[in-house]
């Protein structure tokens, strides 16, 4: 069965897209590429099983294995040495990537206190927009009994377009809740 969203992208965002932009082939205009969740945990260091507890929750979030990932280098002062594990990773496609961005914008944000919208600013010049959690219990797949310690995580959409405009504007379709573009203030995302 096809998410919610990928059908809504395919049904109306398309269509709009279409309209808006100009144009009439469907390969040029914005689409999602893939999603790609990371957590970096500092204090594996001292104890190796914080890297197994980002694992897992990546693997639950994601509905797939995540990969465990190691220092490239050592650094004597973070008493850190090569391809000693320091985070997990996953990545998102298609029908999962659909599925975990519906679930972000519906359920997990609206659970973040003191959320007033995510920053309208965090694109990286090419497209892709990058969004940091501080915890990882505003998910509902996450057990809070299980993870005794906070850990945060970033999360970086990825689209086929090299623009901001047009993958904010994607974004937005999909019912991305930003904050306006006036606000000054910080907000907790």
């Amino acid at each position: 069965m096809k998410p919610r969203l990928q059908d809504h992208y395919q049904q109306q965002i398309v269509p709009k897209l279409r309209e808006e932009l100009g144009r009439d082939n469907l390969l040029s205009l914005p689409r999602l590429e893939k999603i790609v969740i990371n957590m970096g945990v500092g204090s594996a260091v001292q104890d190796k099983k914080f890297v197994e507890d980002a694992a897992d929750t990546l693997t639950a979030l994601a509905g797939q294995k995540s990969v465990v990932t190691r220092a490239r280098k050592s650094i004597a002062n973070f008493r850190l040495r090569e391809e000693m594990p320091i985070g997990a990773k996953v990545t998102l496609r298609g029908a999962r990537m659909y599925e975990f961005l519906d679930r972000l914008i519906n359920l997990v944000l609206p659970r973040v206190r003191d959320f007033r919208g995510i920053s309208y600013k965090a694109f990286d010049g090419r497209g892709n927009y990058s969004l940091g959690l501080t915890e990882r219990l505003v998910f509902p797949e996450v057990n809070a009994d299980k993870y005794t310690r906070p850990q945060g995580m970033n999360v970086v959409i990825v689209t086929n377009v090299d623009s901001d405009d047009e993958s904010r504007r994607l974004l937005e379709l999909f019912g991305m809740p930003f904050r306006s573009r006036t606000s000054k203030s910080s907000g907790a995302a």
